[in-house]
């Protein structure tokens, strides 16, 4: 759950567009770690749904233009999608591109829609967090058990229990510094966090200065 629309239109143009504040003490260094990670994933996770479309393609070429069996396509190409979907999840949070349901902003005062955020974001992390523990325990149980997928190919199944698990466990981490940026800041500023309206805003150029 994510506020990418609500956070910019919770409050005036200037205050959103102002530098974001870093967090204190050893959050700042963690935010900073966070923040390169979710990069280097994002990208990378672009590269794994293109390999998705690769591999798909391959099949399909495979089964139906050849006429040969094939037996790994499918599950490696969801095991990409997988592995995209979850450990992208933490970058997507950070700048609040995540779908937004938009019913109360216009019924709440600016104040009261920055404390619904901050209220939605604690929520969020009790729920991701129960997740991520689900995930970790899910795959311990396929380690420890040896679990494979039942397809003719068998792979192994900790591999998407693990893309799980870390996804999850990063966007735990992720929303934990939303809310300790908002709680350092104050719930005057929840929502705030370099608020972006999904991921095309962070290619826009910053804003020139007036013409001469």
């Amino acid at each position: 759950m994510s506020h990418a629309f609500d956070a910019a239109s919770a409050g005036p143009e200037p205050e959103r567009a102002a530098a974001r504040p870093r967090l204190p003490g050893p959050l700042a260094a963690i935010e900073a770690a966070m923040g390169g990670l979710n990069r280097l994933i994002l990208l990378m996770g672009g590269v794994a749904l293109v390999a998705a479309c690769l591999v798909l393609s391959y099949s399909v070429v495979i089964r139906y233009v050849l006429k040969v069996p094939t037996e790994w396509q499918d599950e490696t190409a969801v095991f990409l999608i997988v592995g995209a979907t979850f450990l992208s999840a933490a970058g997507v949070q950070a700048r609040r591109g995540h779908v937004a349901i938009e019913a109360l902003t216009g019924l709440l005062s600016p104040r009261a829609n920055r404390l619904r955020l901050l209220f939605a974001d604690i929520v969020s992390l009790g729920f991701v967090a129960f997740f991520a523990w689900k995930s970790w325990t899910l795959l311990h149980e396929a380690w420890v058990d040896g679990q494979i997928s039942q397809s003719t190919w068998g792979p192994p199944l900790w591999i998407p229990y693990s893309l799980m698990a870390v996804g999850m466990t990063l966007l735990a981490l992720q929303f934990l510094l939303q809310i300790a940026e908002s709680l350092a800041r104050g719930p005057e500023a929840a929502g705030f966090a370099d608020p972006k309206i999904g991921l095309g805003a962070d290619l826009k150029s910053p804003p020139k200065g007036p013409a001469r």
